[in-house]
């Protein structure tokens, strides 16, 4: 499958910049979130590098035979009808995985948003897992990571610079319209 996605990386145009995060317990940042090929994408050069993202996705995708699909694809089921409890939910996935590699969007959305999400911040600290400030580049056809985030106690801030880094790297999206860095 490595292989397989790897050709399929390069003949969309795409290269990767990076490879698997070396953290047992990793969350990486995708942005920018725009498009449902950013899922697509972000697949086929995670397990082109030997590595497997997992993802959240609610738990009514899981029906037969996509809910296999989905799990061998690293998706995690979760059950948002018990709403601020979703956190709690990849808290406790991740405290049984010994290795996680989980990939979030702090937008939340692909519509455009300047208010993102820090769900990620809270995650990192209960189970110790590194933040990557990963990217998928629909200017340049480039995705991977380069820098980690080392938290702080404050969220806001952490967003705040991890916008800044960003914007220092000019990332687009496949619809840059939906993307905003701004407060």
């Amino acid at each position: 499958m490595q292989a397989l996605c790897r050709f399929l990386l390069r003949l969309l145009g795409w290269k990767a910049v990076n490879g698997v995060m070396p953290h047992k317990k990793a969350i990486i940042i995708g942005v920018p979130h725009t498009s449902a090929w950013d899922f697509i994408i972000s697949y086929l050069y995670y397990t082109s590098v030997g590595g497997v993202a997992n993802i959240v996705i609610k738990k009514e995708f899981f029906f037969w035979p996509v809910g296999y699909f989905l799990r061998k694809a690293g998706a995690i089921p979760i059950d948002r009808s018990r709403g601020a409890s979703v956190v709690k939910q990849i808290i406790a996935e991740m405290n049984k995985r010994d290795v996680m590699h989980l990939a979030i969007t702090p937008e939340g959305t692909r519509e455009l948003t300047t208010r993102w999400k820090a769900g990620f911040h809270t995650i990192a600290k209960a189970t110790g897992a590194v933040v990557y400030l990963g990217f998928f580049d629909f200017g340049k056809k480039e995705i991977g990571w380069l820098e980690t985030l080392p938290l702080t106690d404050d969220p806001k801030e952490d967003l705040r610079r991890m916008k800044a880094y960003y914007r220092s790297r000019g990332v687009v999206g496949k619809h840059p319209d939906q993307f905003s860095l701004d407060d």
